[in-house]
């Protein structure tokens, strides 16, 4: 059969290796899905396609072995799902039985947050939807991932923005008994950013990365979490492939989430303003490295509140490497 391949992708439909084969990407905002959706899945799976479901490494999932000529059908049986998303999230679906109506920013995943873990530090899934209303649908090809600590379980160093959850630390040194517990947890477990001085404990800003164990150890409470605001690290800019796999960089620490919307949002009109339009696609990442790190902080701060905590990169160097640039090999036998 004939089809318009360009939109046929924006329809969330991949091109696969079978002729007039097709596997369908289900987003799953968050990585929180109702339960109830699994039957429509399972339906879709065994009536049209190969039976099988495939989780995808973004928290989707990918539903194998549809014929091209069966897609209208399928768009149908998967409206209720579109139509949970605008009216839990108020993305804008348009007709939900037309399917997908875009498919470029990829699914925004999550670790499980504080409903269940004990050192997330926010609800990771809400901020997801609360992003996804922002985004979606969107075809620019956007990573974006949300961990609740700075253990970083969703990896939110390989991602275009990784929001990384933060405990901002307040020290009551009447309450402090000189136990020096906070200290050794900090030096075993993070970066050594405390240390003990005449009998009190002081905390280098500069080292401190938010992860809460001087918090969680203190046995006098003599730490506390900093509750007038959530605060959040935002990385930048990582990623795999072909050309430069690196990882990401922090962009802005101690920020708010409202910030964090409003710099996504603006990323997006950034895109819009220096994407290469001569080719296919092309990664945000890849914008970055040709417009050059100021122009992007310029354009993506441009009218953004920071709050007075918030700490700005004054420039970035990523790391990683270019194939063939920066390493060589030889062979074995040599």
């Amino acid at each position: 059969m004939s089809i318009n391949v360009k939109e046929f992708k924006k329809n969330a439909y991949r091109i696969t290796k079978e002729r007039g084969v097709t596997a369908l990407r289900v987003r799953v905002p968050g990585g929180h899905l109702e339960a109830k959706y699994l039957t429509i899945l399972q339906e879709i799976a065994e009536e049209y396609g190969s039976g099988d479901l495939h989780i995808t490494t973004r928290q989707g999932f990918e539903i194998l072995g549809i014929p091209m000529d069966k897609v209208e059908e399928v768009n149908k049986k998967i409206a209720p799902l579109l139509q949970g998303m605008e009216e839990e999230i108020g993305v804008e679906i348009g007709d939900p039985e037309n399917g997908y109506p875009a498919a470029g920013t990829r699914n925004v995943s999550a670790c499980i947050g504080n409903k269940v873990c004990r050192v997330a530090k926010y609800d990771t899934t809400r901020f997801a939807k609360r992003i996804e209303k922002n985004i979606f649908p969107n075809d620019y090809h956007v990573k974006i991932a949300l961990t609740g600590c700075p253990n970083d379980c969703i990896k939110a160093h390989m991602q275009d923005f990784g929001i990384m959850g933060l405990d901002r630390p307040e020290y009551d040194s009447y309450r402090c008994i000189n136990c020096g517990a906070c200290v050794d947890k900090c030096q075993q477990k993070a970066t050594g950013a405390l240390e003990l001085v005449n009998y009190k404990v002081e905390r280098d800003a500069d080292k401190c990365i938010g992860c809460g164990e001087c918090i969680k150890n203190c046995p006098t409470n003599a730490w506390s979490r900093d509750t007038s605001k959530k605060y959040y690290k935002l990385l930048i800019m990582g990623r795999t492939g072909k050309k430069n796999p690196r990882l990401a960089m922090p962009f802005l620490e101690w920020v708010t989430e409202d910030a964090i919307i409003e710099i996504i949002n603006n990323t997006y009109d950034y895109i819009d303003k220096y994407i290469d339009r001569s080719l296919a696609k092309e990664h945000v990442g890849y914008i970055v490295d040709r417009t050059g790190f100021q122009v992007f902080k310029d354009e993506v701060l441009a009218e953004v509140k920071l709050n007075p905590e918030c700490k700005v990169a004054e420039h970035i160097d990523w790391s990683g490497y270019k194939t063939n640039k920066n390493y060589s090999f030889k062979k074995a036998s040599e």
